[in-house]
C-alpha cells in the first residue's frame, strides 16, 4: 500500500506539471512573468512552491486513508519520520517536476518526453520515501529508527534539485 502511494503522487506529479506547463505556453503566462522582470529563480521557486502544496494535500489524504483503512497504529516517534518524510519528498519532487517540466515546455512531444525524462530521476524519491514511510508505520518488521537514515536521501535530493532548479531555470524556459 505504501510503494502505492508514492507511486500515486509520482504519477500526480506528471499529470500536474505536464497540464500546468501546457497551459502556461498556451496563455503565455510565462512570458509574460518574465517580460514583467520577475527573476527565473523566483519564478521556479513559486511554481515548486505551488506544486508542493498540491502534494502535500494529496499526501496527506493518502496517508489518512492508509491510516484509517488498515487500522494503522503510528506511534509519535513514526508520526514525525512520517510527517518529514512527506515534505522532503513532496520539495524534491516538486522542484524536479519544475525543473523539468521547464525543460520539456518548447519541446514536441512534452507529453511523452516529461515522463521519459523525470520517471528515471525520481527514482530515489520513491524508493528513500516508500522506506522511511514503511518505517513509520512499522511494517514488515521494520523498526522506526530505520527510516530516519533514508531521510538524509530525500533531503540531498530536495537541496540539490531546489538549488539547480532555482539557477538553471532561467536558461531552460529562454527560447
Amino acid at each position: 500500500m505504501l510503494f502505492r502511494s508514492w507511486l500515486s503522487t509520482v504519477f500526480s506529479v506528471l499529470f500536474i506539471v505536464s497540464r500546468t506547463f501546457a497551459v502556461e505556453s498556451a496563455d503565455g503566462a510565462l512570458d509574460a512573468l518574465r517580460v514583467a522582470g520577475v527573476p527565473p529563480a523566483g519564478i521556479f521557486l513559486g511554481k515548486a512552491a505551488a506544486l508542493a502544496l498540491e502534494l502535500l494535500a494529496l499526501d496527506a489524504l493518502l496517508v489518512g486513508a492508509a491510516i484509517v483503512l488498515y487500522r494503522a497504529d503510528v506511534s509519535a516517534e513514526g508520526a514525525v519520520l512520517l510527517v518529514t518524510t512527506a515534505v522532503l519528498a513532496t520539495v524534491g519532487l516538486a522542484a524536479v517536476g519544475t525543473l523539468y517540466g521547464g525543460l520539456a515546455t518548447g519541446a514536441k512531444g512534452r507529453e511523452t518526453l516529461l515522463p521519459l525524462l523525470l520517471l528515471p530521476v525520481m527514482a530515489p524519491v520513491l524508493i528513500g520515501a516508500t522506506r522511511a514511510t514503511e518505517s513509520s508505520f512499522g511494517t514488515n518488521g521494520v523498526e522506526v529508527g530505520e527510516g530516519w537514515p533514508w531521510l538524509g536521501l530525500l533531503a540531498v535530493f530536495a537541496v540539490m534539485f531546489s538549488v539547480v532548479g532555482a539557477v538553471a531555470f532561467g536558461p531552460l524556459v529562454d527560447e
